[in-house]
Formats: structure tokens, C-alpha cells, sequence
């Protein structure tokens, strides 16, 4: 069974592979160069159990599947009300509901808090997290283009929006 919870220290090293793997063998996110746990840490840290910036993981025994988080959008006082999220699920867990659970839980633990609007960004393409985004109330609002340069080729990323309150 899978289950979803507040992330913990102990997690920091299975969240630092899962997230490597997208580093070293896709577009989905502009690092270029893969992190040991330590090098994670001060990502880690900007998420709490409680608050707008939350970090969740699914888990299945004892294994990690996934992550999602709410993290500060940009670092002005009046952007405060603004989270992006993101999921990231394990390659091999991706097509099994994670990122739907993960983001249940998120924004199910979100609903008390000051949040008024939630952004996220994709590289493009990625219809998957475009079908997952968009079953969950977010709407299209733009790209930028060729704004990642990796694998030897520029990526276009597009960003979506949704209200906390549907």
C-alpha cells in the first residue's frame, strides 16, 4: 500500500537518487550535475511539516516512490502567498497514481494555509505532468522558449496556474 507523509532526514538520500536520475538522464530539470545528500540539504531544509512549504514523500515498504513540494516562488514579501510545486516520482514508479496521491496530500495540507495561488513549470514536452497538472485545476499560461540548454539542445518550459481554492 502506498502512503504519503511529511518527509524526514532519513529520506534525504533515497529523494537525492531519485531526483539524480532525472538530472543525469532527462530535461526535466535544467541541474546538470547530480548531488550527494549533502549537497541537497539546504533544498531539504526550506520545507517543514507545516507551513506553505511542505515536502511529501510516498512511500511503499519502506521505499520511496515519489516527492512532492510547495517551495517559495520568488523572494519577495508579496509573492509570500504564491508556492511552486513540483513532483517527482521514481522512474520506475511513474504510471501508478503517485504524483496523483502526492498531490492530493499536498493540496490537501495546503487548504489551511496562506496560500492563495500555486504555479508550476515543465519542460517541454512532458504530457504526462501536463495531464497530471491539468486534472488538477491548473491552466496553461504560457512558455518561454529555448530557456534550458542541456543534452546539447535548448528546452522551452511552460507554466501553469491554479487557485488554492477551486
Amino acid at each position: 500500500m502506498i502512503r504519503v507523509r511529511a518527509a524526514t532526514q532519513a529520506d534525504l538520500p533515497a529523494l537525492t537518487d531519485l531526483y539524480n536520475h532525472y538530472i543525469l538522464n532527462t530535461p526535466v530539470t535544467f541541474d546538470l550535475e547530480p548531488y550527494g545528500p549533502d549537497g541537497r540539504r539546504v533544498w531539504f531544509d526550506q520545507h517543514a511539516e507545516t507551513g506553505p512549504h511542505r515536502l511529501l514523500v510516498a512511500e511503499q515498504d519502506g521505499e520511496v516512490l515519489g516527492y512532492a513540494t510547495s517551495s517559495r516562488w520568488r523572494p519577495k514579501a508579496a509573492y509570500d502567498t504564491t508556492v511552486e510545486t513540483s513532483v517527482y516520482c521514481r522512474h520506475d514508479a511513474t504510471g501508478r497514481g503517485v504524483g496523483t496521491r502526492l498531490y492530493d496530500a499536498l493540496f490537501a495540507a495546503l487548504a489551511t494555509e496562506n496560500v492563495h495561488r500555486i504555479v508550476a513549470g515543465m519542460t517541454l514536452p512532458n504530457d504526462a505532468s501536463r495531464a497530471l497538472h491539468e486534472r488538477f485545476g491548473f491552466t496553461h499560461v504560457g512558455d518561454f522558449a529555448e530557456v534550458g540548454y542541456k543534452f546539447g539542445r535548448y528546452w522551452d518550459v511552460a507554466w501553469f496556474q491554479r487557485g488554492m481554492r477551486l
